[in-house]
């Protein structure tokens, strides 16, 4: 397997995943639903798949948002709309926004799902509580919703193992967004601080930290020990995304199958770039 392939796909189910933040039909379905507000969409579609758990879980799973953004969608979330009707709905919004930006959908649908499937199915959930969560939904019986759900899931192992190698690297939320920052074009410095709600007191101490660790200079700029620490965090997340891929005598198939649909939602102009998210255009084979 090529060592490039775990990224190339990232940046190809991403884009599929993440239409859920930005596709006015998504916004739209969680406002339908009762969720009031962005964030508590935001906080309740992604955390739905846990069922009605606590601000901390939130917290602690999605690793990078300041506390009191979390504690004003949840647990509030829950009380206008339970954990179950998050979860279709949202799968059934995405759908819509799928069909949508390009007619390719359903042909996408066809030739990805059962790739897909196999690769959730069948991947180890040990530490990954945002991913064993979505493996343990049922499919949708649409197939488009299928798709969103099987890339979902996939950027959601991904990510709890990112997850896993920022802690293991001593990074803390607020520490890791200042990282990206400073150190890729694709995670914009002000959006995340303000899109992760962080103090101004809070995001000059992290960065005090992170200058006392040798990973900023005086003026906050990266120093090469930052570049370096931050290519093992990525490459390490790579790995480790390889993993679930293994089953799959010809992996790239699925790459090919997801390309054109995310080529068509990176051309559609619903998810920025750069983004909060962090994720470049798709590669192309």
């Amino acid at each position: 397997m090529s060592e490039s392939l775990p990224r190339r796909l990232w940046t190809l189910f991403e884009p599929v995943h993440a239409i859920t933040y930005f596709a006015p039909e998504c916004i739209e379905a969680n406002k339908r639903i009762g969720l009031r507000g962005y964030w508590m969409g935001y906080f309740g579609t992604r955390a739905a798949p846990m069922g009605a758990v606590s601000p901390g879980v939130v917290t602690a799973a999605f690793h990078g948002f300041h506390p009191d953004r979390v504690r004003r969608a949840v647990p509030d979330a829950w009380t206008f709309a339970g954990p179950a009707r998050i979860v279709e709905a949202r799968a059934e919004a995405a759908a819509t926004a799928l069909r949508r930006i390009t007619p390719e959908a359903d042909e996408a649908a066809k030739l990805a799902n059962p790739l897909i499937e196999r690769i959730v199915r069948e991947a180890d959930p040990s530490g990954r509580p945002l991913f064993a969560a979505n493996q343990a939904l049922a499919w949708p019986d649409d197939p488009v919703a299928a798709l969103w759900q099987g890339a979902t899931a996939l950027r959601e192992e991904r990510g709890d193992g990112h997850v896993a190698i920022l802690t293991a690297e001593g990074l803390d939320g607020c520490e890791a967004n200042i990282l990206a920052a400073a150190t890729s074009e694709n995670s914009p410095g002000d959006w995340l601080k303000q899109s992760r709600a962080w103090p101004d007191a809070e995001w000059q101490a992290a960065e005090h930290r992170l200058k006392a660790r040798g990973l900023l200079t005086p003026e906050a700029q990266p120093t090469e020990e930052a570049r370096r620490l931050k290519s093992h965090i990525e490459t390490r997340t790579d790995a480790l995304a390889a993993r679930p891929l293994q089953p799959l005598n010809a992996p790239e198939e699925l790459a090919k199958a997801l390309e054109p649909l995310a080529q068509a939602v990176a051309a559609s102009g619903d998810l920025p770039f750069p983004n909060p998210v962090g994720v470049p255009r798709p590669i192309a084979s």
